[in-house]
């Protein structure tokens, strides 16, 4: 396979091309072109020129259809995106299928709020009337990230082109190619004005840092690391553009005493190991009532313990390799640290044996531990690392669950419907799931409180991370 980048309407030549690396074996699956600042610059100005035209950020209809004829284009090539995305990214198979089937839900949804971005108009004092306008805030620039790049890709896109603003898009290099399957689509629209939506792609950062830098960008959405996300925000400070991140998260688990613990256990591990728990919104720390602290250990282990990996391919996998091996080393540098400094070591992990050796791939490992302040329970280890922690009371466990910088989301687990709630209400997360976690689907918005990010994306409040809202104002009288 091969893929360029697509700036202006046009699929454009490469001087430099890298690999692309099946992380479950070293194997080679294709290129892609490796660009720089150059072609980044080059994508802005295009948007730029493209934002202009009136014909795409004031006309709504062409935007809605477009998005509908992509969606259409991207449901016959299905299970070709969804073998792709395994082979790139590593994941399970079933997981690929369900982001594909996930990010074609999401483009529909935006396809219609196309159509339904709107303002609000008031009589302020007689004959005085204030219009709010909501209108394309002009060029964006979006940086995808490699765990999730079909879903995490379209939350961002299409909400964009819905809103009108032009687009500039800069993937992952872990996951370039499959980016480009997804785009393909979409360029190949007839309908679709050069330069309304371009891709650039590179294996280094000099173009994402133009995107960032530039004043004729002026939204940037990003999605990765809490420490990347605060450095966009400084080098943003000059142009004061509009900032959509989602950053780290330390999803907390909090299972209370009346928790059905062998049903849930493996619903926590599911959680825990989802994309290699390489998710920001991963189950991370299990907080569990003391009364049934043993039992979960039990159970959590034998659940973590029985987890299948496996290249993607395989039906049989339930977890893949992580992204890459450079990605695995520094995972198990700190999973290991945090096995020798633990309270108690409950399953531990590494690398596997045999076949597999020669693959990104980590079992998963468990740990219990007191000290909530840990760096394994306050920093994002973006790997299959879980934690355990007991709690005496819902005081006790929303403080826990509470003491960290992150804020991204949480999953409370108890047949109590109104200490659900009570709890739900206490934590301070963008996101809380009742008996379930890692639901996400496009109709709720999804964000961070604290060090987790800013703005929301997914839902009608995405459109707001794209949209200025004008004020228009115009004393027309009254009459006689």
């Amino acid at each position: 396979m091969q893929s360029q980048h697509f700036i202006d309407g046009q699929w454009t030549a490469a001087d430099r091309w890298t690999d692309s690396l099946d992380p479950a074996n070293g194997e080679l699956i294709g290129r892609f072109a490796d660009g720089g600042e150059a072609e980044a610059e080059a994508a802005v100005a295009a948007a730029a020129r493209a934002f202009n035209d009136p014909q795409w950020a004031q006309n709504p209809r062409l935007r809605q259809q477009l998005l509908l004829e992509w969606a259409a284009g991207l449901t016959a090539r299905q299970e070709q995106l969804a073998q792709l995305l395994t082979r790139e990214n590593g994941k399970a198979l079933a997981q690929s299928r369900g982001e594909i089937g996930g990010a074609i839900s999401e483009i529909l949804y935006y396809a219609g709020l196309a159509r339904h971005n709107p303002g609000h108009m008031l009589e302020v004092a007689p004959g005085e009337f204030s219009s709010m306008l909501r209108e394309p805030a002009g060029v964006a620039g979006l940086i995808i990230p490699w765990n999730a790049p079909a879903v995490l890709l379209v939350r961002a896109l299409a909400p964009a082109i819905a809103a009108g603003c032009t687009v500039v898009i800069k993937p992952a290099p872990q996951t370039a190619l499959f980016n480009a399957a997804m785009l393909e689509p979409l360029f190949a629209l007839p309908g679709l004005p050069a330069g309304a939506v371009n891709l650039f792609t590179e294996s280094g950062h000099a173009g994402a840092a133009h995107l960032v830098a530039s004043p004729r960008v002026d939204v940037l959405s990003f999605t990765g690391s809490t420490a990347t996300g605060q450095r966009i925000m400084r080098d943003c400070a000059a142009t004061m553009k509009k900032l959509s991140l989602e950053l780290g998260g330390k999803s907390c688990c909090l299972v209370f005493e009346d928790a059905d613990i062998a049903a849930i256990a493996p619903k926590l591990a599911a959680a825990a190991t989802i994309i290699s728990g390489q998710q920001c919104t991963a189950a991370r720390r299990v907080l569990v009532h003391a009364s049934r602290f043993a039992e979960m250990k039990t159970a959590l282990s034998a659940a973590l313990g029985r987890i299948r990996l496996g290249n993607g391919l395989d039906p049989a996998t339930n977890m893949g390799p992580l992204i890459d091996w450079q990605s695995r080393d520094n995972v198990e540098r700190r999973i290991g640290e945090a096995l020798d400094s633990c309270d108690e070591v409950l399953l531990a992990g590494g690398r596997p044996q045999g076949e597999l050796g020669n693959g990104a791939f980590l079992a998963p490992s468990l740990i219990a531990h007191r000290d909530s302040s840990a760096f394994f329970c306050q920093e994002e280890i973006f790997g299959p690392l879980l934690v355990l922690e007991s709690f005496e009371d819902e005081a006790e466990a929303v403080a826990r669950a509470n003491h960290t910088e992150f804020g991204l989301s949480a999953s409370v687990w108890t047949g109590q419907g109104a200490r659900a709630w009570r709890v739900a209400r206490a934590l301070r997360n963008g996101t809380v799931w009742l008996n379930d976690h890692n639901k996400l689907f496009a109709e709720a918005e999804t964000g961070g409180y604290r060090k987790s990010g800013l703005g929301r994306l997914h839902g009608v409040d995405a459109l707001l991370d794209f949209s200025e809202l004008k004020h228009i104002y115009q004393n027309v009288g009254t009459l006689g």
